[in-house]
């Protein structure tokens, strides 16, 4: 197995609106590109606001192997959630790595 984690850090004029379209369409992601085991994605709520750091969206996607989460970089639907938010973005980061 093999987690994708993902923290977006987005620009202060972006609504709720927009974040939670983002959220949806990355949910999306689970039932139509190959390899994805489990996803989650959400708006960060944490109470923890002292290591907020500005991040306001998470995505975590668990996948089959390392080379399903590099096909799903390549893949369509993946390179159209970029376009979509791009410019809304000024920070990510992500982090990946194989588990049992």
């Amino acid at each position: 197995m093999y987690e994708h984690i993902v923290l977006l850090k987005l620009k202060p004029n972006v609504t709720i609106d927009e974040q939670e379209e983002a959220v949806k369409y990355a949910r999306a992601f689970k039932d139509t590109i190959p390899g994805i085991v489990d996803l989650s994605a959400g708006i960060n709520v944490t109470e923890e606001v002292e290591h907020k750091q500005g991040y306001t969206l998470g995505i975590r996607v668990t996948f089959v192997n390392r080379q399903a989460c590099r096909d799903y970089i390549q893949h369509q639907q993946h390179q159209n959630l970029l376009q979509r938010v791009g410019p809304f973005v000024e920070g990510i980061v992500v982090m990946d790595y194989p588990f049992a």
